[in-house]
């Protein structure tokens, strides 16, 4: 695992304890169900939530499909506490993205699903979070992601400053900018699409989905 420290789920902004109020401002229902209706869960299947914060997704799939395994990971301890209190139907697991060979063998999971994670990390994490989605995933699993990416219009630059007040310009920038989307086929994802982009006060979230490696 990696000996570097992670970003807070809510950077400098806020205290943790204040995370969903503050992303419920994002659109979350929107997006979330965005997010659990291209993954599409089956029976038997094994789904790792990577950067799972306080467990909203987490308990949404476990809703859409009871019988799928469910595995959050996250780094805080602070914020897994708050997601085993908001259900227990999903195995709640500390550890960082980019280390999820800690967690899971190559090719355990059947998809692999993060929301706002990745705009919070250098570069070289981003591309290590990754590439360590695409080892645990399958040939043929599905990966989608949630997050800031590029950012079209005046508007939405202009409220994307408060997440890079939050978060720092230096890591949030290039989701700004729109490398999401080639830093998953670099990590060797297959059929890379921006799927839906959804506008809010926080700035435009897109949602991405490929094909395990």
């Amino acid at each position: 695992m990696t000996d570097e420290a992670f970003t807070p789920a809510l950077g400098r902004l806020a205290p943790t304890f204040f995370y969903d109020s503050v992303v419920a401002l994002t659109r979350e229902r929107r997006w979330r169900g965005l997010v659990a209706r291209l993954a599409a869960p089956k029976a038997g299947e094994v789904v790792v939530d990577v950067g799972c914060g306080t467990g909203s997704l987490g308990r949404l799939l476990s809703t859409v499909e009871p019988a799928a395994r469910i595995i959050g990971v996250d780094p805080d301890p602070a914020v897994l506490a708050m997601a085993r209190r908001k259900t227990g139907k999903v195995e709640w697991r500390l550890g960082k993205g980019d280390a999820l060979d800690d967690i899971l063998g190559p090719g355990e999971a059947d998809v692999v699903v993060s929301s706002l994670v990745l705009h919070q990390c250098p570069m070289p994490v981003k591309r290590s979070i990754l590439r360590a989605m695409g080892e645990v995933l399958r040939p043929g699993g599905r990966l989608v992601i949630a997050d800031y990416g590029l950012q079209r219009t005046r508007a939405m630059r202009l409220a994307f400053r408060t997440v890079q007040f939050a978060d720092g310009r230096a890591d949030t920038q290039p989701n700004a900018d729109g490398v999401v989307p080639g830093l998953i086929a670099e990590a060797g994802f297959r059929d890379v699409c921006e799927a839906a982009v959804v506008p809010t006060v926080t700035g435009s979230i897109s949602i991405y989905t490929a094909g395990g490696r």
